[in-house]
């Protein structure tokens, strides 16, 4: 364990042997940090935070720090945070609040740019990107490898599917189904995610269905209701639209359209 002599550890704190502290770090009570992760100079875990292995997270970051919210009184909260992540200056995480289940959770592969925000309650999923100065605000909840733009802002409980990407300087106020790029001001729905999707391996096949799933979405005047029968229909000939299925039928706030 290497542990600049500057920085201060609460005696609760659990800390892997191989674990890296680097100055003036602050670590508060009832912290656990796993194997392989580094703290870079000045981070503060401010209490009741698991965190996983391999992780990196740089200077001026707060990770654990109480929840922003008038609701919050003190209770019992925790953030947990899985493996492989990494998150840049400045940023800052917070734990949950009781009446929400009392848990924000990061999941693994993340890269979490400088100013980051991530709010109370909040659920991300695995390899995910948030670009500089993304926030999003409490309870929101962000599917695997969805990206978020340099500036961009989620409003409170609603939800980023799965590989779907959010422009920079876009402020999100209504559901995104997975596979879907929304971009501008005010925003509007743009296209599929194509080229993230040929970067993660989806196939010709895949893709064609996506395209024609959001044919059937955004252009030829469905009801959503209809959208995705005729969506599970079609899901017969690709696996990869089950995952836009529960993104659609998932949604309690309405989506982009």
């Amino acid at each position: 364990m290497s542990i600049d002599s500057s920085s201060r550890i609460d005696p609760s704190a659990e800390i892997a042997e191989d674990v890296t502290i680097g100055p003036w770090c602050i670590i508060g009570p009832n912290v656990t940090i796993d194997s392989g992760t580094v703290l870079e100079s000045q981070v503060v875990i401010r209490c009741n935070t698991k965190i996983g292995k391999n992780n990196r997270i740089f200077q001026f970051s707060s990770v654990g720090e109480d929840p922003a919210d008038k609701k919050f009184e003190g209770e019992e909260v925790w953030l947990e945070i899985g493996d492989n992540n990494i998150i840049r200056e400045g940023s800052n995480i917070h734990r949950g609040t009781g009446v929400a289940g009392g848990y924000t959770r990061i999941g693994s592969n993340n890269l979490m740019m400088p100013y980051v925000h991530v709010a109370h309650d909040c659920i991300v999923g695995d390899n995910t990107i948030f670009a500089n100065n993304a926030s999003i605000s409490g309870h929101v909840e962000i599917g695997d490898w969805a990206i978020l733009g340099g500036y961009s802002g989620v409003n409170q409980f609603l939800k980023i599917g799965s590989h779907a990407m959010v422009g920079g300087v876009t402020h999100i106020t209504n559901d995104v189904p997975a596979y879907i790029i929304v971009s501008g001001q005010p925003a509007a729905v743009r296209s599929i995610n194509k080229i993230g999707l040929e970067r993660r391996g989806f196939d010709k096949n895949a893709i064609g269905k996506i395209r024609e799933a959001f044919k059937i979405i955004y252009l030829r005047g469905h009801s959503l209701k209809e959208a995705i029968e005729q969506i599970k229909a079609l899901s017969q000939e690709c696996d990869q639209l089950n995952t836009l299925v529960d993104s659609l039928e998932s949604s309690a706030k309405g989506i982009h359209r």
